[in-house]
């Protein structure tokens, strides 16, 4: 017989692999505790049960100050076999889960219907419990390999909503330390137009400033730290502080990455970055480009049209790598050049081609000032939250936050 015998112990580690990576795509796709509870609910009804709820610990004032009590809120499913339950035996079910810390499963038999089985699972991590999962089906009991399931998409969901409070905790901190390095220009840039806009998004190291040089040149930086959290914005720090000083040189945008990442993969621990540097020099009317692993910038046109500009491939700054080579642009005294960061443009699994075609097809209407063009243009763009994005493959945006900022050469009197 042609091939191998795959055997039941094989077939049900693959089903439970893939049920893991479906788990792993469906949960804590945001920072959101309602939206991390309603994916969890979805991915159990869809995967494992009939119906299911998920009640989240929440604080409420009590005669002892602030209490924490349980409060659902998630379902999916089918609804009336929730109802047909009772609230009190669900509740019974969810606090014996909680008190003994693993799932726990139930048969019952509510009023004259059939039976029915409930397995219920605490959200917990190491050290804090943040709520429960309950997944109810009628007929037959939950299997070994389905209580498994159940159990690792609580634990992920555990995980995620630790991730979203450790975000929440840190991100006052990272507020005060981007504060202590303001992005916007300190100083008026002569012959050059700026503006500069942030979105909100995740604690992490995505940023846009410029540096005024010699001779009335402008370069302008765009970069990313890779990750989130405190820890990416203490190296956005170290990188815009060793950029800066580099720049002050005079060299060259990629003689200022080769410097970056020479010093930067020295040093341990320390998270890659991308980068995107552009050297105006409205003297000359050009800018001097060079990346490092950044998605390229556009150029919107005097007739509001849209063009990505193509640049050499370079690899992200602290790999060691080094190879990077710069690409003279002509601006015309209209053009406006956009730089930003990841955010801005990404959405789940999808290309960054596709993604920047995106940015590349917009229009905005001609003759308008820098500030109100750069607004048009972001108006364009879906919005920042996965919540109002449209529905279909790779629709969900990343959920990170997002640095833009755009220039134009003013022409001389």
């Amino acid at each position: 017989m042609d091939g191998e015998l795959v055997t039941d112990l094989e077939s049900g580690a693959a089903n439970r692999f893939v049920r893991a990576e479906r788990a792993l795509r469906a949960i804590g796709t945001t920072l959101d505790d309602r939206r991390t509870a309603a994916e969890l609910a979805a991915f159990l009804v869809e995967e494992l049960c009939d119906s299911a709820t998920v009640d989240l610990y929440r604080s409420r004032e009590g005669h002892h100050g602030q209490e924490k009590s349980l409060q659902p809120v998630a379902t999916a499913g089918r609804r009336a076999l929730l109802d047909s339950l009772g609230k009190g035996p669900r509740e019974n079910v969810s606090v014996r889960a909680l008190d003994a810390g693993h799932p726990l499963t139930v048969s019952l038999v509510p009023g004259r219907g059939a039976g029915q089985t409930a397995l219920s699972v605490p959200l917990l991590t190491r050290d804090r419990a943040y709520g429960v999962a309950l997944a109810l089906r009628a007929g037959r009991p939950f299997d070994d390999d389905e209580t498994a399931a159940v159990h690792y998409a609580a634990r992920l969901t555990a995980a995620h909503l630790r991730y979203a409070d450790d975000q929440r905790e840190a991100g006052p901190r990272v507020w005060d330390l981007q504060k202590v390095l303001p992005a916007d220009p300190g100083r008026p840039h002569p012959d050059v137009d700026l503006v500069l806009r942030h979105a909100p998004g995740p604690v992490g190291g995505h940023w846009c400033e410029t540096v005024r040089l010699h001779s009335g040149r402008t370069l302008l930086v765009a970069g990313d730290v890779m990750g989130h959290g405190l820890d990416a914005a203490i190296d956005m720090n170290a990188y815009r502080c060793l950029l800066r000083y580099i720049a002050s040189t005079d060299l060259a945008p990629h003689g200022i990455l080769r410097r970056l990442d020479a010093t930067m993969s020295t040093e341990s621990g320390r998270r890659p970055a991308t980068c995107l540097l552009a050297l105006l020099d409205p003297a000359h009317g050009t800018a001097l480009l060079a990346g490092a692993g950044h998605p390229p910038p556009v150029v919107v046109h005097a007739d509001g049209s849209t063009a990505p500009v193509a640049l050499p491939e370079g690899p992200p700054l602290g790999t060691g790598g080094s190879a990077y080579r710069a690409t003279s642009l002509p601006l015309a005294p209209d053009d406006t050049l956009v730089m930003f960061t990841y955010g801005l443009i990404g959405r789940r699994g999808e290309d960054i081609d596709t993604s920047l075609g995106r940015l590349a097809a917009l229009r905005v209407r001609p003759g308008q000032g820098v500030g109100g063009l750069l607004d048009e243009l972001l108006a364009g763009l879906p919005a920042g939250s996965p919540d109002d994005a449209p529905d279909g493959p790779g629709a969900d945006r990343t959920g990170d936050g997002s640095s833009v900022i755009a220039a134009r050469l003013l022409s001389r009197p």
